[in-house]
């Protein structure tokens, strides 16, 4: 019973991860996201992509990858035949600046006076 609930777990897992598989940006992804990420792509034609995007800019869509050497339109129609494969084009990646403006610094709060101590209560002098 356990092996029969551990298979049934391992297929359910196959499948989400298949389902929820992420789209991969051709404009942004690196060589290794993109061999790892794309079924039918080696890393060969994954460096060439981001040779080529490096050397003439962002695809404007995935029909682009023909003009990458090594990619034909029949290696395309493969690419992009498998479901699995969620190829996309976004903008491209822009330096990182942040969403938000910083908010000014503020000053630094005084710290409080500290209380001066109680005087001491002399001590009565000892009785004769």
């Amino acid at each position: 019973m356990k092996l029969l609930n551990l298979m049934l777990a391992l297929i359910l897992a196959l499948f989400s991860a298949v389902t929820f598989a992420q789209a991969i940006n051709i404009n942004t992804a690196s060589a290794e996201e993109m061999e790892k990420g794309v079924i039918g792509l080696g890393p060969t034609k994954a460096a060439a992509i981001v040779k080529y995007r490096e050397a003439h800019g962002p695809f404007k869509s995935v029909n682009d990858l023909t003009k990458v050497t090594g990619i034909k339109d029949k290696a395309l129609e493969s690419l992009l035949a498998d479901k699995r494969n969620q190829l996309t084009v976004g903008e491209a990646a822009s330096p990182a600046m942040p969403a938000v403006p910083a908010k000014p610094a503020m000053p630094a709060v005084p710290a409080t006076p500290a209380m001066p101590a109680t005087p001491a209560v002399p001590a009565e002098p000892p009785k004769q």
